[in-house]
C-alpha cells in the first residue's frame, strides 16, 4: 500500500532527480553519455549534488504536511518552504564545490513536494491536477514580488536579467501558472509514450524533446539569447516531425555540444514530469518499471 508520508515524499523527489539525470540521450545536457555543453560538472556530479538533497526534500514535504494538517493556507506554508530552499542550495553547492547543478529542481520539485505533503496533510488524494494548481496558488503573486525593484539591483542572478531584458518570467511563472508546459506538454506526451511500450528511458527522452519543443528556456537564453532559443524550438519541433527517433536526438546533442547549448530549464521540467506521473500512478503504472 502507497503512502505519502513526508519521507516517502522526499525519496520520490530524490528519485526524479536521479532518474532525470539518468535519461539518454539528452541534448546538451548531462547524461549517462557524456557532460552535455558543460565543462564543470559530470554525472557524477550530479550524483553527489543529488544525493546532498535527501534530507532536504523530506523537509519541505514535511513542511507542507504540517501546514495542512494545521489548516495552513498555501501563503502561509510558501515562505517556510523557501528558507528550505535556501537551504538546500547551500548543501548543493558543499557538495558540488560551487556549482549548480540542482537550483532549478531544488525549486520546483521542493514546491511539489510540499503541495503532495500539503494535500495529505489534509487527507486528499493526491494528483498531478491537485498538486499543480496547488503549486499555482503556493506560488501566487511571487512574479510580482520578486521581479519587483529588480531594475535597481547592482548584481542580478540569470533570471533576473532575463526578465529585465525579455519580460520573460522563467521558472517562476511556469510556477504560478500551475506548470502548463508540464501540464499540457510533458504529462501527456510521457503517458503517450509509456502506453505505446517505450522504455522509461526512451519515453522520458522524447518527452524531452516535447518539452524543449514547447517551452522558453531561460537557461538558454541568459548563455546566449532570445533567437537562439527559438530555434531550439524548432529543431526540437523538427525531430518529431521527421519522426528521427533517438538517432535524431543523438545528431542533436552533438550539435547542441558544439554550440554550447544546455536546454537545462526544459530538463528541470522532465524532472518535473517524471516526479508528477509517478506521485499519482506509484501502484497500476506498471509502465514506468519498464527501463
Amino acid at each position: 500500500m502507497t503512502t505519502n508520508n513526508p519521507e516517502e515524499l522526499g525519496t520520490l523527489a530524490l528519485e526524479a532527480m536521479l532518474i532525470e539525470v539518468s535519461v539518454t540521450p539528452k541534448p546538451g545536457l548531462v547524461d549517462r553519455n557524456n557532460s552535455g555543453a558543460h565543462h564543470d560538472m559530470n554525472f557524477f556530479t550530479f550524483l553527489r549534488s543529488a544525493a546532498s538533497l535527501r534530507s532536504s526534500f523530506e523537509e519541505f514535504a514535511r513542511a507542507g504536511f504540517v501546514g495542512g494538517s494545521r489548516n495552513f493556507s498555501p501563503a502561509q506554508v510558501f515562505p517556510l518552504i523557501r528558507k528550505i530552499g535556501l537551504e538546500a542550495e547551500k548543501r548543493m553547492f558543499a557538495a558540488t564545490d560551487g556549482i549548480n547543478t540542482h537550483k532549478g529542481e531544488i525549486f520546483s520539485l521542493g514546491l511539489l513536494s510540499s503541495c503532495a505533503g500539503f494535500l495529505t496533510g489534509k487527507s486528499e488524494t493526491l494528483t498531478a491536477e491537485k498538486v499543480m494548481t496547488l503549486a499555482s496558488e503556493m506560488c501566487h503573486g511571487i512574479c510580482e514580488k520578486d521581479f519587483a525593484g529588480v531594475r535597481n539591483k547592482k548584481t542580478l542572478t540569470k533570471g533576473e536579467r532575463v526578465y529585465l531584458e525579455h519580460g520573460i518570467t522563467g521558472i517562476r511563472g511556469e510556477a504560478e501558472a500551475g506548470y502548463p508546459a508540464v501540464r499540457d506538454v510533458g504529462l501527456p506526451a510521457l503517458r503517450k509514450y509509456l502506453a505505446d511500450g517505450l522504455s522509461l528511458n526512451d519515453a522520458l527522452a522524447f518527452t524531452l524533446i516535447h518539452i524543449m519543443a514547447n517551452a522558453q528556456d531561460t537557461n538558454i537564453i541568459s548563455r546566449h539569447d532570445l533567437k537562439t532559443a527559438e530555434i531550439v524550438m524548432k529543431r526540437a519541433e523538427k525531430i518529431l516531425a521527421e519522426n528521427s527517433g533517438l538517432d535524431g536526438i543523438r545528431e542533436l546533442d552533438r550539435e547542441f555540444i558544439a554550440e554550447y547549448i544546455s536546454p537545462g530549464g526544459s530538463g528541470d521540467l522532465l524532472a518535473v514530469t517524471y516526479f508528477l506521473q509517478r506521485l499519482e500512478f506509484r501502484e497500476d503504472d506498471n509502465t514506468m518499471l519498464k527501463v
